[in-house]
């Protein structure tokens, strides 16, 4: 979204439009810093926004009054969400899925011991996880739900400043995101015992398994969220109804990519996507 001065390389934003999730309460002049491959980008196509219209209800795909209708006859789910929501609400994602009430009472379940229960890693950490994990996929109606979480349970700010701002340990995590997030047949036996050998940042086997759960989970739920249309949290608090991406002024791909750190098993020319 912001454009790129070729002689000086200075970024400089658009008018932020209402409701396309890149405004700020920091005012319409402020931009977003520009990660390195974003740039690249910038350098090379052309600079055209085109905003996305807003719809109404939790899906862009499904009408809302189909899910209403459903939601409002289906006393089970208000008692799932009431026993098992990680967020206290009723967020787009589950009423969604309620068309579904089987798989939504697995989804719940699982997300819930994952995400509430005692277990070996830190409450910060598996929000913070699950944002990396989202990144990776730019889903920001993810990214937006987990920042949100990882402040309530105390995570660090600075840490949404990108990876270079968090602990070598979580950074560890970093190749492996990746690996699980585009080309999953290429983890093997090295990268877990990388991540568990005795050292200062290693991490324990429980905690391992935990980690790459929660990375699994939310790199499925990203394609769930893009598949099934779902549109941003609504937010009566704002002036557009919408609630703000809340990564303070940084490209998403931070949260995502050490873009110092070349990965010379996701430059190969294997079969996948390539980073």
């Amino acid at each position: 979204d912001c454009t790129m001065n070729r002689s000086s390389g200075a970024t400089s934003c658009p008018p932020t439009v209402p409701g396309d999730g890149h405004s700020s309460g920091h005012g319409r002049s402020e931009c977003r810093r520009v990660c390195s491959n974003c740039r690249k980008v910038l350098r090379q196509e052309k600079k055209i926004r085109v905003s996305l219209p807003l719809t109404r209800g939790p899906s862009a795909f499904i009408p809302e009054k189909d899910v209403m209708q459903a939601n409002s006859l289906n006393e089970r789910m208000h008692l799932l969400v009431e026993e098992y929501s990680t967020s206290g609400r009723l967020d787009n994602v589950t009423q969604v899925m309620s068309l579904h009430i089987q798989y939504l009472e697995s989804f719940l379940r699982s997300q819930f011991y994952m995400l509430r229960v005692d277990g070996p890693l830190p409450l910060p950490y598996r929000h913070y996880i699950a944002i990396m994990a989202a990144a990776r996929h730019q889903c920001s109606y993810l990214i937006n739900i987990h920042v949100e979480e990882f402040l309530k349970t105390g995570g660090i700010p600075e840490w949404l400043n990108g990876l270079e701002y968090i602990p070598q340990r979580l950074k560890n995590l970093n190749e492996i995101n990746k690996l699980l997030a585009h080309r999953p047949w290429l983890v093997s036996k090295e990268h877990i015992q990388k991540l568990v050998k005795t050292g200062e940042n290693n991490w324990s086997l429980p905690e391992l398994v935990h980690a790459v759960v929660l990375l699994a989970h939310y790199h499925s739920l990203a394609s769930f969220v893009f598949g099934s249309g779902i549109n941003p949290e609504r937010d009566f608090g704002t002036s557009n109804g919408y609630r703000l991406i809340s990564v303070n002024h940084f490209c998403v791909c931070d949260l995502a990519n050490d873009n110092n750190i070349e990965n010379a098993s996701l430059k190969s020319n294997s079969f996948g996507v390539s980073v």
